[in-house]
């Protein structure tokens, strides 16, 4: 076996990207995200890269690829959490010690070299993107923009000195066991205690005008989660770009308070239901079924709350819960049968409870490693 290390030309970033079709992939459950997303989110032009640094390797096995890893050093989470905490991220690997421990060793003289005393991840490559390894549900298929990784993985990891950090959870709620006349009961009763709220939903076609204020609520609401980093004006811009083409009215809410930008729920239909077929490339035969629900024409069974945050000074006002009840009211409607909150950190109890009154439960469980370097 030999470990080999990659650039970050296109020709590496696809070769680095089909590791994953080769181990992953072979997992029945794994949706495989699509080629040129991943390329786009390690390129160049990610903006997350002007403060970041990242190599690649791969473990080659009579010139088979049986495995890969990424390490990743963010200047801003250093400066915000910890100076000597790199990311590793990306890792594949066959259900062979000897490839987890080559590629764990890689990274970490790697991140040794450059000053750094501990190993954190998987971060794909940060908190604001995939992370985790999946460690419970794993005959479920994953939802868009979540990773589903193989049942060995933590095994493997584990046998490398390698630790729980956090546990991120994910819950599924069964809309037909949300009632109607409950969620307006719930929606009335949050909007006497905050009379000043007002919800606007968030469209393809007012998100440019709205999007300075996103970018406030997502930094000032999440600053303080665990491993949290602000995102530049411009990595949101990013990333708003990759989802717009996702936005269905009812599903994204900015709640305003007084007048200011108080709250922020991002919820995208669950595409991966399309994209299973397809194994992470666009352009094959299984494109012309998958396109009714890429092209919003058809809904799919299941939407993913991405994101749900309040900024300090206006928590505890129900204003979360209002936007949730406004999205699941919404999300029937329009035709959805399921819900997936993810992730949820494991210790935020505040939004599992939220989620658990409206008959959310836990389904799957991710889990971030650490370990001294």
């Amino acid at each position: 076996m030999r470990i080999r290390e990659l650039g970050i030309s296109k020709r590496d970033l696809d070769q680095f990207w089909r590791v994953m079709v080769e181990v992953s992939g072979a997992e029945p459950a794994c949706v495989l995200p699509l080629r040129m997303e991943v390329t786009s989110v390690l390129g160049p032009e990610n903006p997350f890269w002007s403060q970041a640094s990242r190599s690649f390797w791969i473990a080659e096995r009579h010139g088979r690829a049986v495995g890969r890893i990424a390490g990743v050093i963010s200047a801003e989470h250093q400066r915000l959490h910890a100076a000597g905490t790199a990311f590793f991220g990306y890792l594949e690997s066959v259900d062979d010690p000897e490839v987890a421990r080559g590629l764990l060793e890689a990274v970490s003289r790697w991140a040794r070299a450059r000053g750094c005393d501990r190993l954190l991840g998987p971060m794909n490559p940060n908190i604001n993107e995939e992370c985790g390894l999946l460690v419970s549900g794993f005959d479920r298929p994953n939802s868009v923009m979540m990773p589903h990784t193989p049942p060995h993985l933590p095994r493997l990891m584990e046998a490398e000195g390698f630790r729980k950090a956090k546990d991120l959870l994910v819950y599924d709620i069964d809309l037909a066991r949300s009632p109607i006349d409950r969620l307006e009961r719930f929606r009335k009763a949050a909007g006497r205690r905050a009379s000043d709220v007002r919800l606007i939903a968030v469209t393809p076609g007012n998100l440019d005008r709205l999007l300075p204020a996103l970018k406030r609520i997502y930094n000032e609401a999440w600053e303080r989660n665990w491993c949290a980093v602000p995102m530049s004006a411009s990595e949101i811009d990013f990333l708003a770009k990759r989802l717009k083409p996702l936005l269905l009215e009812g599903l994204v809410w900015l709640a305003e308070a007084a007048g200011q930008p108080a709250g922020l729920l991002l919820a995208i239909p669950d595409v991966n239901e399309a994209l299973g077929p397809l194994r992470g490339e666009l352009f094959r035969p299984a494109l012309l079924p998958a396109l009714p629900m890429l092209l919003g024409w058809k809904r799919p069974r299941r939407f993913r709350l991405v994101a749900l945050g309040v900024t300090a000074a206006q928590r505890r006002r129900g204003i979360e819960g209002m936007m949730f009840a406004e999205t699941l009211a919404a999300a029937q409607r329009l035709g959805f049968a399921r819900c997936e909150a993810s992730w949820i950190l494991e210790d935020n109890r505040a939004v599992q409870q939220m989620v658990e009154l409206f008959h959310g439960i836990e389904v799957q469980r991710y889990r971030i490693y650490d370990r001294a370097l």
